[in-house]
């Protein structure tokens, strides 16, 4: 909870308050300036059944290698795609970023996607 608040601060003295949980595996200066992922980040945690690796990958088409990168490392994938007016749609064109990552992780043998 502390590091979120510490995160919110930084991120709104940057005009950027609304990505203060992204800042918790953002954590290039150019990152965080930006507002996306460039580098792949992980955090690690297990229960006592399962370990899980989460890997934060980018979405942006300037680092697609480093998407490719992170999805080859995946047994399952959530695909989070944005819902706003014309984005969507955008993202899921013959010629979108949604449907490119997809289609990525499906052939770097991903078969479990959650969408959200």
């Amino acid at each position: 909870d502390r590091d979120i608040q510490k995160f919110e601060k930084e991120a709104e003295l940057i005009g950027r308050g609304s990505f203060k949980f992204a800042w918790v595996l953002d954590k290039l200066k150019e990152e965080r300036e930006r507002g996306v992922t460039i580098d792949l980040a992980f955090y690690k945690f297990q229960t006592k059944k399962y370990y899980f690796t989460i890997i934060d990958a980018p979405g942006h088409r300037d680092f697609v290698k480093n998407m490719i990168t992170g999805t080859s490392q995946a047994d399952a994938a959530v695909l989070v795609i944005s819902a706003g007016t014309g984005e969507f749609e955008a993202g899921i064109s013959t010629t979108g970023q949604t449907r490119e990552h997809a289609l990525l992780a499906k052939t770097l043998g991903v078969d479990q996607i959650i969408v959200a």
